[in-house]
C-alpha cells in the first residue's frame, strides 16, 4: 500500500471514530414538528413618539427574527398576530425566561458623555434617582452613583457590528468589540476627543454607554488619547465585568438593532408537537424502504463495487449526521426526509468514479489501472458539480435567514461529506478490496463488464440528439406555454406559512387524541391545518382562511377528538415566511446564480454557464406549473424541495458539460456537435443510474411518507425527472447553439486510428496518462473527419468488441 492510500485509510479511521463518538454521546435537537418547544407571546406598545401600526410591527418583526437567528435557535417560526402581538415559537430552548429576556428588550443604545457625578444613590423609597433617568438627565451608573450625562452624540444606529471577545491580559474580562459605520466613527472620535480634554480623573473624562436607560458601562477615556482628536478608527470596547454570556447577548443585541417600541410579554407557554406519532412513523420506514431499494440496485448493477458503494453511503450518513449535531442544527421532519434524500444523491459521485473506471477498462486497461484512472478522471466532474453547489449553499447561508439559510447549512454539509466519501471513503474500500489477486482479475465480479452491450450499442449506434436539437427545444417551449398558462390562469396557492391565517385554541372536556382530530380535520377538507397541544392541555390548530362553515367544522372536528369544546384563542396570524424573508431568499438565490454563472464562465465558457443556468430556469418553471394546475399549495416544505431542484439540475448539467469538455480537448477538429452528441451518449448510463437512486427514496416517501411529505417528494420527484431531461436535451443544445464559429480549444495528443494503446500504469502511480484512450467506436470515426459532409452522428460498421 502506497503513502497515500496509508494517509486515506488514516482519514477515514480517524473521521468515522470522531463520528461514532459524537453521534452516541451529543443529543440530537429536535423541531418543532417533532418534539414542540416555547412559545412567546409579545404585544408591540405605543410610546410618546411612536403608535403602533401595521409597518411598526412588521419592523418589530424583523428585528425579533434576527435575534432569534443570533441565539443560535434553528427552526423557529415567528408571524404577526392581529395589529401588536408577534407568536414566537422556540424548538428545544432549555431555557425560556434567558429567551425572553435576550428577545424582549427594547435595545437603545447610547453613547453620551459623563458630565458629573450627583453623589451615591439613594433609598429608592425616598425622593431620589434609582435606575432610572431623572428629568434633569441623572442615570445610576453600573457602581451606583448618580451620573449626569449630556445628550446622546451617538446611537445604535452607528454600530456596524459587536461581538464578545476576552481582555488581552491574563485572566480578561470578557467584553464587546464594537465597530461603527459611516459617520458613527466620526462621532465616537469627536465624542472621545472632547472628553480626552478634561484632566485624569475627572469625571468629564468618561464615557458612558447606555442600554435601555441602563448604564452598563462608563469607562475613563485612556490617558494616551489626545484632546481634540479622540479614539479614531471606527472601533472601541465596551467593558463592564460582564460574564460570557452577559457579553454575548449585548453583542447580539447590538448586532440585531433597537425595537421600534417596547415589546411586553403576554404569555409564555410550551407547544406540542405539530406532527403525530403515526406520521413520523411512516416517514421514517418510507426513508428507510427507499434507502434500502437505492443499496439494493446499487449492489444490483456494480456487483462488488456496489457493496463498497453501500458501505460509503453508511459512513456518509454517519458523517454527515455527526456534522449536524456538531453544529447545533435542529431536525425537522422534512430535514431528515432531506437528508435521507441526500443519502441517494450522493449515489451520484460513487457512480461517476465507477463508469469511468469501465470507460478505461473497456479501452484496455488492467482492474487496477482502470480503477485508479477512474478516480482521477471523475474529479473534475466531481469537484465542478459540488463546486457550484457548494457556493450556492455558501451564499444562502450568508445573504438568507431563517428557514433558508438553514437549508445552506444542511447542503453545505452534504455536498463535502459527500466529495471525502466518494473519492476517500470508497477509494480506500477499493483499494484494500484490489490488494486480492483474485478479485482484480475478475472484471465481471467487480461490475466493471455490466451494462457493457448498453454502452457498445450508444458508442456505436447511439441516437442522434443533437442533430434534433430544433425538436428538444419545441419540445421545451410547449411545455413552458402550458406551464406558463398554469401559472398566470390558475396562479399559485400559498400555505399558511406564505399567506397567514387562522390560529383556533380550544380547552376540551377530555385529553385529546392528536392524530384523531387531523384525520377528522382531513375528512372536512382540511388536510393542511396544523394541530398541536398549548398550554396545560389545549388543542390548537393553525390553518389558512377560514369560511363561517369551514370554522364550524374545526369546531366540530374537535368535539369529535375530546369531547364539549370552549373556545379560548381565536386570532388571525400573519405568514412565517413574511416578504423580509422572501426578499432576502431571492436576493440570496439572485447572488448565487450569479456566481454560479461566473465559475461556470470561469470553468468552462461562457456559453456552457449560461446554458445552465437556463436549464435551471427551464426546470424550476416547469415545476411550479404543474403545482399550479394541481391546485398543491407552497410552504415552507417545498421551498426546500425547490431549492433541492435547483441544485440538482445545475450538478446533472455540469456533469455532462465536463464530458464534453474532456471529449473537445481530445477531438478538436471534429465538428462540435458530434463531439457534445458523443459526450451526451457516454454520458447516459450514470443519468439514469443517479436518477433512480433518488427516485427509490423519493418514490417510497411519496407512497408511505404521509400528507406531511407527499407534496415535498413529488416536487422532488417531477424536479429530478425534468432536471435529468434538461441536462441532456436542453442544456447541451443550447450551449452547441450559443457557440460561434473560432479557433479550436487546445487539445491533447490523441492516439491515431491504428495506435496501440499505451503502457499499463501502475496502480498507485500519481501521473496522469499523457495520451487520451477512446473506445473502438470513438477511435474508429477518427479518420473519418475531414470534409464536414458527414451526417452529425456516424453510422459505421458494427465490430466485434475486442477483449483485451
Amino acid at each position: 500500500m502506497s503513502s497515500a492510500s496509508r494517509w486515506r485509510a488514516l482519514a477515514v479511521l480517524v473521521a468515522v471514530a470522531g463520528a461514532t463518538v459524537l453521534a452516541f454521546t451529543k443529543p440530537v435537537r429536535l423541531g418543532l414538528d417533532l418534539k414542540g418547544g416555547t412559545q412567546i407571546v409579545l404585544e408591540a406598545q405605543d410610546t410618546e413618539r411612536v403608535t403602533v401600526d401595521g409597518d411598526v410591527a412588521s419592523r418589530t418583526l424583523e428585528v425579533l427574527r434576527r435575534r432569534v437567528d443570533a441565539l443560535g435557535v434553528a427552526e423557529p417560526t415567528l408571524q404577526r398576530s392581529g395589529e401588536r402581538r408577534i407568536i414566537i415559537e422556540l424548538p428545544g430552548v432549555t431555557d425560556p425566561d434567558e429567551a425572553v429576556e435576550v428577545v424582549g428588550r427594547t435595545a437603545q443604545l447610547e453613547f453620551r458623555q459623563v458630565v458629573g457625578v450627583e453623589g451615591p444613590v439613594v433609598d429608592e423609597s425616598s425622593d431620589g434617582v434609582s435606575g432610572a433617568e431623572a428629568d434633569d438627565g441623572v442615570f445610576e451608573s453600573e457602581d451606583g452613583e448618580r451620573l449626569r450625562l449630556a445628550p446622546p452624540a451617538v446611537t445604535g444606529e452607528a454600530v456596524s457590528s459587536a461581538r464578545a471577545t476576552l481582555g488581552g491580559s491574563l485572566g480578561g474580562q470578557w467584553q464587546v468589540q464594537v465597530t461603527f459605520r459611516g459617520d458613527g466613527g466620526r462621532q465616537w472620535a469627536e465624542l472621545t476627543g472632547e472628553a480626552a480634554c478634561a484632566s485624569p480623573g475627572d469625571p468629564r473624562r468618561r464615557v458612558a454607554i447606555v442600554l435601555d436607560r441602563d448604564v452598563i458601562s462608563s469607562p475613563q477615556v485612556g490617558v494616551e488619547v489626545a484632546c481634540g482628536q479622540g479614539i479614531t478608527g471606527g472601533d472601541t470596547v465596551i467593558t463592564g465585568q460582564f460574564s460570557e454570556r452577559e457579553a454575548k447577548d449585548l453583542a447580539l443585541l447590538i448586532r440585531a438593532g433597537s425595537l421600534p417600541v417596547p415589546v411586553e410579554v403576554v404569555e409564555q407557554r410550551t407547544v406540542g408537537p405539530t406532527l403525530g406519532d403515526a406520521a413520523i412513523r411512516a416517514s421514517v420506514q418510507a426513508a428507510i424502504i427507499g434507502a434500502a431499494l437505492t443499496i439494493v440496485y446499487m449492489i444490483a448493477y456494480y456487483r462488488l463495487l456496489g457493496v463498497l458503494a453501500a458501505l460509503a453511503l453508511l459512513v456518509y450518513g454517519l458523517l454527515s449526521y455527526a456534522g449536524l449535531l456538531a453544529i447545533g442544527a435542529t431536525l425537522t421532519l422534512p430535514g431528515i426526509a432531506g437528508f435521507i434524500l441526500a443519502i441517494g444523491m450522493a449515489v451520484d459521485a460513487n457512480v461517476l468514479v465507477f463508469e469511468r473506471a469501465k470507460d478505461e477498462h473497456a479501452a484496455g486497461r488492467s482492474v487496477r489501472s482502470a480503477a485508479n484512472l477512474g478516480f482521477r478522471k471523475a474529479w473534475s466532474a466531481i469537484a465542478d458539480s459540488n463546486a457550484t453547489t457548494l457556493l450556492a449553499a455558501v451564499l444562502l447561508f450568508f445573504y438568507a435567514s431563517g428557514a433558508v439559510r438553514g437549508f445552506g447549512i444542511t447542503l453545505s454539509i452534504g455536498v463535502v461529506v459527500s466529495m471525502f466519501t466518494a473519492l476517500v471513503v470508497t477509494r480506500t474500500l477499493v483499494e484494500l478490496l484490489l490488494r486480492s489477486r483474485r478479485l482484480a482479475q475478475r472484471p465481471r465480479t467487480l461490475g466493471l463488464q455490466v451494462g457493457e452491450r448498453l454502452r457498445t450499442w450508444l458508442s456505436e449506434r447511439g441516437p442522434d440528439i443533437l442533430g434534433r436539437r430544433r425538436l428538444w427545444f419545441t419540445i421545451s417551449a410547449v411545455v413552458l406555454a402550458l406551464a406558463a398558462g398554469g401559472l398566470v390562469s390558475r396562479g399559485l396557492t400559498y400555505g399558511i406559512e406564505f399567506s397567514g391565517g387562522r390560529l383556533l385554541e380550544f380547552e376540551t372536556e377530555r385529553a385529546a387524541h392528536l392524530d384523531v382530530v387531523r384525520a377528522e380535520l382531513a375528512d372536512r377538507g382540511l388536510p393542511r391545518a396544523v394541530v398541536q397541544t398549548s398550554g396545560d392541555g389545549n388543542v390548537a390548530v393553525r390553518t389558512g382562511a377560514l369560511s363561517a362553515e369551514q370554522e364550524q367544522d374545526v369546531v366540530s372536528a374537535v368535539e369529535t377528538a375530546a369531547g364539549e369544546v370552549t373556545e379560548v384563542r381565536d386570532e388571525f396570524v400573519g405568514p412565517t415566511i413574511g416578504d423580509e424573508l422572501r426578499r432576502k431568499a431571492f436576493i440570496a438565490l439572485g447572488v448565487a446564480l450569479a456566481a454560479q454563472l461566473t465559475y461556470l464562465a470561469i470553468r468552462f465558457r461562457w456559453t456552457y454557464g449560461a446554458a445552465a443556468v437556463a436549464a435551471m430556469f427551464h426546470d424550476v418553471t416547469i415545476l411550479l406549473g404543474i403545482f399550479a394546475w394541481l391546485g398543491k399549495e407552497l410552504d415552507g416544505v417545498f421551498l426546500a424541495a425547490l431549492l433541492t431542484v435547483i441544485g440538482y439540475s445545475i450538478n446533472d448539467s455540469v456533469v455532462v458539460f465536463d464530458r464534453i469538455r474532456e471529449q473537445r480537448r481530445a477531438r478538436a477538429n471534429e465538428p462540435l456537435v458530434t463531439v457534445a452528441n458523443d459526450a451526451c451518449l457516454e454520458t447516459i448510463p450514470r443519468t439514469v443510474n443517479t436518477g433512480l437512486g433518488a427516485l427509490f427514496i423519493l418514490v417510497a416517501l411519496y407512497v408511505l411518507g404521509g400528507e406531511t411529505l407527499t407534496d415535498f417528494a413529488l416536487a422532488l420527484l417531477i424536479g429530478i425527472v425534468v432536471g435529468t431531461y434538461s441536462s441532456v436535451f436542453t442544456a447541451a443544445p443550447l450551449a452547441v447553439a450559443l457557440e460561434r464559429p473560432g479557433p479550436p480549444p487546445a487539445r491533447r495528443p490523441a492516439l491515431k486510428p491504428d495506435a496501440s494503446p499505451p503502457a499499463e500504469l501502475e496502480p498507485d502511480s500519481q501521473a496522469e496518462p499523457t495520451v487520451v484512450v477512446r473506445s473502438d467506436a470513438a477511435v474508429a470515426r477518427t479518420p473519418k473527419v475531414s470534409t464536414g459532409t458527414r451526417p452529425a452522428v456516424p453510422r459505421p460498421r458494427k465490430k466485434k468488441s475486442r477483449r483485451r
